[in-house]
């Protein structure tokens, strides 16, 4: 990796850090410069817009989110423990300060037309499916009942970690993640043969 590309991801990493205090629309090439020390023209060199920026964040984001949460529960055993590594995986992402970047973009993006939307539901998307998939590989390994709905169980995952979120981050629930845990032990113990 040259200079220019361990700059530009320290960059996209500070921008990631920045969007979740702020959220992506609060994120600027001229606030990226004053937290970076670099020029206002270099980083629209790199950049060409702030919609362009708010885009490459997202899928910086979705990079660092694979290595350190799903990288890691791919390499669990299929089923249970993959879905647990996973959610745990998650949990510590949440805790990162201002939480999931994508909840949030999620939430400022849900009604605004454009490219920025459009990589928000492409990652949400891809998200569900891969839960999705995990649950159908447990039940072809007869670890989930024949029966269990893998959409269905992908919803209620990713439900669990939403209102986690907003326990943990807005309200401030000491309980937050103890009852996650909670929840999805039931929805495990639900979709278990």
């Amino acid at each position: 990796m040259g200079k220019g590309e361990e700059t530009r991801l320290a960059v996209l990493d500070e921008a990631a850090s920045v969007a979740r205090a702020v959220g992506l629309g609060g994120l600027t090439i001229g606030t990226l410069a004053e937290r970076t020390a670099l020029s206002k023209s270099g980083l629209f060199g790199h950049f060409k817009s702030k919609e362009s920026l708010q885009v490459q964040v997202l899928q910086h984001a979705r990079t660092r989110f694979v290595d350190h949460v799903v990288r890691p529960a791919l390499g669990a055993p299929r089923g249970e423990p993959r879905l647990r590594v996973l959610f745990e995986g998650w949990l510590r992402w949440e805790a990162a300060p201002g939480g999931c970047l994508f909840v949030t973009a999620a939430a400022e993006f849900h009604h605004q037309p454009g490219v920025v939307r459009e990589e928000v539901v492409r990652g949400e998307r891809d998200m569900i499916d891969m839960i999705s998939t995990m649950f159908r590989a447990g039940i072809a390994d007869g670890a989930f009942r024949a029966d269990l709905d893998p959409g269905q169980a992908a919803y209620e995952f990713n439900g669990i970690l939403l209102v986690f979120h907003q326990a943990f981050h807005l309200l401030e629930d000491e309980h937050a993640e103890p009852r996650a845990r909670l929840a999805l032990d039931t929805l495990l113990d639900r979709a278990r043969s």
